[in-house]
């Protein structure tokens, strides 16, 4: 949203811009002033998401891959199923957790998701209406490649409020959004996984059509096999 005021009033709308996040430059008399996106935005692309896939919740992230980190996190899972074929920061989550990595022949041959293990999966590629599986936490890619281009965020559908709030307080420092974090009593680890307001604004322009447009359907045919790479023929 863009308005204009005299310059005059140039001071104030510099510390509007401090305080509520609106850009105000000067040319001539002209004050024009921008309202960027806000933490509202952030809330409103998650209800989007939730409503078109059809779950109670979700929390927006900056990738499908720290969602799925959060969620082995939330559970305390204490291995990672990775199928063979699928994209290299699945099965290195294990490594990073410092939990076991399982090689999972039951999802050997997936397209659009398959589940890691405690209630969790990774639906990175998936984009589908009502998809949503009651009691699970799947988490979304909206990476340049997937249907919902964005250049990088992810999404994390979930069953409840109180998941809701945990995941989100770990994907943002143990803080909830807009609220200044010095007055918080943080009780939450948190590692700094959150979507920006900016990302989650490029979502809300480009919801309605990629919603409109048949999705891509991804699978196993598109990855190479993990465990013939050196990294993991090793072991």
């Amino acid at each position: 949203m863009i308005k204009q005021y005299p310059a005059s009033q140039y001071d104030y709308w510099h510390n509007e811009w401090v305080n509520k996040r609106v850009q105000s430059v000067v040319c001539g008399d002209i004050c024009t002033v921008t309202h960027l996106p806000d933490w509202d935005t952030v809330i409103e692309f998650e209800k989007q998401i939730a409503l078109f896939f059809g779950a109670p919740y979700a929390v927006a992230v900056d990738s499908c891959t720290h969602g799925l980190e959060l969620c082995l996190r939330l559970h305390g899972a204490k291995c990672v199923k990775s199928p063979r074929c699928t994209y290299l920061s699945v099965p290195m989550l294990a490594d990073k957790l410092g939990i076991k990595l399982i090689w999972d022949d039951e999802y050997l041959g997936w397209d659009r998701q398959y589940n890691i293990g405690n209630w969790i999966w990774d639906c990175a590629t998936l984009w589908e209406s009502g998809a949503y599986m009651d009691g699970t936490f799947m988490c979304l890619s909206f990476q340049y490649q997937k249907h919902l281009s964005l250049g990088r965020g992810g999404m994390i559908l979930c069953p409840d409020e109180q998941s809701y709030n945990q995941l989100k307080k770990m994907s943002y420092d143990g803080r909830l959004p807009g609220i200044q974090w010095r007055v918080q009593d943080i009780d939450t680890m948190g590692y700094h996984y959150y979507m920006t307001p900016e990302t989650a604004a490029l979502g809300l322009q480009k919801l309605s059509e990629a919603i409109a447009t048949p999705p891509r359907i991804w699978s196993h045919k598109d990855y190479p096999d993990l465990t013939k790479m050196k990294l993991w023929a090793k072991h």
